[in-house]
Order: structure tokens, then C-alpha cells, then sequence
């Protein structure tokens, strides 16, 4: 097996409750949370923010 020519680094840590803040290559900063119907079925009193998987489903779009 060859050796992997890129290798992603970023780091995730906890802001507040389930407020997260993500950090990747280029200094850029994203801030993760939960929202819509996720929110209201769990009764979290939160900021709407996306959802990890919602930067997910976005990146292997693009």
C-alpha cells in the first residue's frame, strides 16, 4: 500500500451544551449544533446551528 500524499487535520472542541466549534486547514472555523426537528423531538433549548452530519452531506456534494 502506498503512502497517503494528504492527511486532513482539524480539531473539534466543545463551546457550550451541544454547541461545537470545528476548526480545519486555512484557519476556517464552523460552529455545529443541532436544529429543526432534532431539536424539538430531544426539547433542547439551543441556538439553531447545523448538524455535523449536515457538513458532511455538504462536502461529499462538493
Amino acid at each position: 500500500m502506498s503512502e497517503p500524499f494528504y492527511v486532513s487535520e482539524g480539531r473539534v472542541f466543545k463551546v457550550e451544551g451541544v454547541h461545537r466549534a470545528a476548526e480545519i486547514a486555512a484557519d476556517t472555523r464552523f460552529e455545529m449544533g443541532v436544529h429543526g426537528p432534532i431539536r424539538e423531538h430531544y426539547r433542547i433549548d439551543a441556538r439553531e446551528l447545523p448538524l455535523p452530519v449536515d457538513y458532511i452531506v455538504a462536502a461529499t456534494g462538493g
